[in-house]
């Protein structure tokens, strides 16, 4: 009798595929089998347990700006706001909800109302910003980042609220997939904003997202040039940001932002 060993081609979808073998390589960083590589996997629960976690309640207008597949906007109606959610790309929500209404269109180029919204919820979004070959992008605009944080903090009402999540690490421009924020960008992004509180992830050599301080995770090496997130590392920053109440400006011109 000969054993003979069967290998059967099986087609599964690629989201199914890539979290089936990131779990083979746990498996196999346990059994000594294969060292595991640092990637992406779990951002997205980083992410979206921060913004959750630090959303106020309502009543007030709330933004969010890029919601993809992401449920923030649904927990920030069910908190009491009426919110309006803006994406280059459709949706296809599993879900209606009264106070939740969607917008296709550029956040560049939409006539928003100034000093309206109470919240804006920008996670994991204005990293793509100008970058032409996803998420819809046909316009290259390398400063689309910093355009949109301005643009949005005009929609802000003083002393309005930002939730903010964006890969960091040494400053990169991963095109078309992303912007990583570093010692020279991430300060050109929160500018105008007051910092209320700023949070950092880096994975571990377990493949494990855990907090870092602020210079750990700006000095992180990021790869992020492939389509696949389990080929691409960076860490992540996430913030609470304030717009100011008022602005004066003093005797040279220089503007001079207050609460």
């Amino acid at each position: 009798m000969r054993r003979v060993t069967l290998r059967l081609p099986l087609l599964l979808p690629d989201g199914v595929y890539f979290v089936l073998r990131a779990l083979k390589r746990r498996v196999q960083s346990v059994t000594g089998r294969a060292p595991l590589l640092m990637n992406l996997l779990g951002d997205r629960d980083i992410e979206w347990s921060f913004v959750a976690a630090h959303m106020p309640s309502g009543p007030g207008e709330a933004l969010d700006f890029g919601p993809g597949e992401s449920f923030l906007a649904l927990i920030a109606a069910k908190r009491g706001f009426n919110v309006t959610a803006i994406d280059l790309e459709g949706v296809c929500w599993p879900y209606v909800h009264p106070r939740l209404h969607f917008i296709q269109g550029d956040i560049l180029k939409l006539p928003l109302p100034e000093n309206h919204y109470d919240l804006v919820i920008n996670c994991s979004t204005v990293e793509h910003v100008g970058l032409v070959g996803r998420y819809g992008v046909t316009e290259s605009r390398p400063d689309g980042d910093l355009e949109a944080m301005e643009r949005l903090k005009r929609a802000m009402k003083p002393g309005g609220t930002m939730l903010l999540t964006v890969p960091v690490g040494q400053d990169a421009v991963f095109l078309p997939l992303c912007r990583v924020y570093g010692r020279d960008r991430l300060p050109r992004v929160l500018a105008g904003y007051i910092v209320e509180k700023e949070t950092y992830w880096v994975k571990n050599g377990e493949n494990r997202w855990v907090q870092a301080d602020k210079d750990t995770a700006l000095s992180f090496k990021a790869s992020a040039a492939s389509w696949n997130p389990l080929r691409n590392v960076y860490a992540l920053g996430c913030f609470v940001l304030r717009k100011p109440v008022q602005e004066s400006v003093n005797d040279e011109g220089v503007s001079n932002r207050a609460d």
